[in-house]
């Protein structure tokens, strides 16, 4: 799958990943595909109840084996 968008948050800590992938979200369509690379080590949980929250979907949550981690979010 190729994301439409990504964005990496390396560095940043919470909540600032959710609100940066929230902000690309919203300037994209609906269906769209957002890659998100994160060093939080919240990060997937946040990512999972952001998604569930807001009704866009978490395709994918891994850990990268580098101290990243790496989520797949479509837009509702």
């Amino acid at each position: 799958m190729t994301p439409d968008k990504h964005i990496d948050l390396s560095g940043l800590n919470c909540p600032l990943p959710i609100l940066r992938a929230k902000k690309a979200l919203a300037d994209m369509a609906s269906g769209a595909v957002l890659e998100v690379i994160a060093t939080d080590p919240g990060a997937p949980k946040d990512f999972e109840a952001f998604c569930r929250q807001t009704g866009n979907g978490l395709l994918e949550s891994t850990t990268t084996g580098e101290g990243k981690f790496r989520m797949v979010l479509k837009r509702k």
